[in-house]
């Protein structure tokens, strides 16, 4: 047992010590060291490894229970953006016209290629989003096509109140079918706008400007570089989740590749980004895709100075990514603290890869 502790001391400090980095993940640029941001991705884990540690040593009664507990306390809000329990109610009646509700989905260009393997897929995801209502829709992977069944644009505008909407395309083919990002308000849209990315993918940012009674607000629609996973590259991960034999030096350079990549890519996005929201002078809503958990740099990075509707309002593990193995929170919506958030929910409907979140904002009353 002498020895096994021993063991299992060292072991300790390794897990805590890979846990501290991950806390610095946030704060370190990918582009500057990107191997930090790995520790960032694998913070879940490493929280679970040392909480069985507390476990292990709590068992034995043994001090050193405390190297872990300490630090999985000192990472307190970065748990609470992972994890919630909310003791709140629904929200408050109200009847003022200021009161929104918003909605952020990856459509995964409502499955354009038959991902899903169900034709009416594509249908479920319209009725899911007439059903929601949304005052604000920002979807993400959106795609649209001016001839045939896949008139997406103006099937929205006739399923929704949302009826002013700012599209950006990234792709077109054949003049007639396009792919990229739409944001859709029950208000007028007074201003628009792109934030232009250095990628060939279909990642953008768009803002839109609405005008709320005598106010404006300004939503940022954010999909930031993709990983890019091959199907290859996924059964590879499913192999080893399940210790079935594969060749395993070539997909894991890939992954590798793959993962620095758009850790780099996204942290130069989210930079971009960030910087064009410290101008506006208007009250802010962001929604989105990162493609990032909330203990990386592009989340501490666009989250500045804004309140996150799941840790305000939400409960439960946000998981917000349906694909593949892994699963994370990588979907959010942000806004400015002088809103009041209520009631913020993960629609678990597997129709994309991504489920869709919803929240509801007060705006402030003026004075």
């Amino acid at each position: 047992m002498i020895i096994i502790n021993r063991i299992f001391v060292v072991l300790n400090y390794i897990a805590a010590a890979c846990l501290l980095a991950a806390y610095l993940a946030p704060y370190v640029s990918p582009a500057n060291f990107w191997y930090i941001a790995f520790f960032g991705l694998s913070y879940p884990i490493l929280v679970l490894v040392n909480l069985l540690f507390v476990i292990y040593w709590g068992i034995q009664l043994k001090w050193r229970a405390l190297i872990s507990l300490v630090i999985i306390l000192a990472g307190w809000m970065t748990l609470r953006s992972f994890v919630q329990v909310s003791f709140a109610g629904s929200a408050p009646a109200y009847t003022s016209a200021t009161r929104l509700k918003v909605m952020s989905y990856n459509t995964r260009l409502f499955d354009l290629y038959n991902w899903s393997g169900d034709k009416g897929t594509r249908d479920k995801m319209l009725e899911l989003i007439g059903g929601e209502a949304p005052d604000i829709l920002c979807l993400q992977e959106f795609y649209n096509s001016e001839t045939g069944k896949n008139r997406n644009l103006d099937t929205l505008l006739k399923i929704q109140k949302a009826k002013f909407y700012d599209v950006e395309y990234t792709i077109t083919v054949r003049s007639t079918d396009h792919w990229g990002i739409a944001t859709f308000s029950a208000w007028p849209i007074v201003n628009s706008g792109k934030i232009l990315f250095n990628t060939k993918n279909n990642n953008a940012c768009i803002f839109s400007d609405l005008k709320i009674n005598d106010d404006t607000v300004r939503v940022y629609n954010v999909h930031l570089q993709s990983v890019r996973f091959s199907s290859s590259d996924y059964q590879f991960l499913k192999d080893i989740a399940q210790d079935t034999e594969t060749e395993e030096l070539e997909h894991s350079k890939n992954i590798l590749r793959r993962l620095k990549r758009g850790f780099v890519k996204r942290s130069e996005q989210a930079t971009l980004v960030a910087e064009h929201m410290r101008q506006c002078p208007y009250p802010i809503i962001v929604c989105g895709d990162f493609n990032d958990t909330p203990a990386s740099y592009v989340y501490h990075t666009l989250s500045g100075g804004l309140n996150d509707a799941f840790v305000e309002s939400g409960s439960g593990l946000g998981r917000t990514y349906a694909g593949p193995f892994p699963s994370f929170r990588i979907d959010y919506i942000l806004y400015s603290p002088k809103m009041k958030c209520y009631e913020f929910n993960t629609i678990q409907q597997k129709l994309s890869d991504h489920y869709p979140v919803t929240t509801l904002l007060d705006m402030p009353k003026k004075p």
